[in-house]
């Protein structure tokens, strides 16, 4: 099964791309995808939409893993990533994938088997399960990393949006 995992946002999409059989998860890439500031709120989305495009073409994922929003103070920023998740569910569903999605305290549990981990935990522990030689970089990636992994270790087989 190959899973996105993604860490939405606006200015930096964190995303994780695993193969994960019999129990063992092979990393086929992470990374961010970036828009910048200057250019206009609908260009952002825009630009994450059609990046993300691209890159669900390019591994034609089983499965897409994204984590749920969660802000306690700044209502903007929230509206704000809040669009921008919209937008990559939209790429998912336009493509036919099943998409599935986890609160932060989930994917700490999934990754280090305790929901109140600490940042630094679930960073270890995705380069442990993954068996990479140091800590994804930057954190967005290994971030969507954790929400893949998370995935594979839920089996949880329904998905939020069923698209076919």
């Amino acid at each position: 099964m190959v899973i996105v995992g993604l860490d939405p946002g606006i200015a930096i999409l964190g995303y994780g791309v695993v193969q994960y059989k019999g129990n063992k998860f092979n990393v086929l890439d992470y990374g961010v995808l970036t828009t910048e500031p200057k250019n206009s709120f609908p260009e952002r989305l825009k630009i994450l939409y059609d990046d993300l495009t691209q890159l669900l073409d390019k591994y034609n994922p089983d499965t897409v893993a994204i984590e749920e929003l969660f802000f306690n103070k700044n209502v903007k920023t929230a509206i704000t990533v809040g669009q921008a998740r919209g937008v990559q569910v939209l790429a998912a569903v336009n493509k036919g994938i099943d998409i599935y999605e986890y609160t932060p305290l989930q994917v700490k549990q999934g990754v280090v088997g305790y929901g109140r981990a600490k940042k630094k935990q679930v960073q270890e522990m995705v380069k442990l399960l993954l068996n990479l030689k140091s800590i994804p970089k930057p954190d967005d990636a290994a971030d969507a990393l954790a929400v893949a992994i998370c995935h594979a270790h839920s089996g949880n087989f329904r998905s939020m949006f069923k698209i076919k």
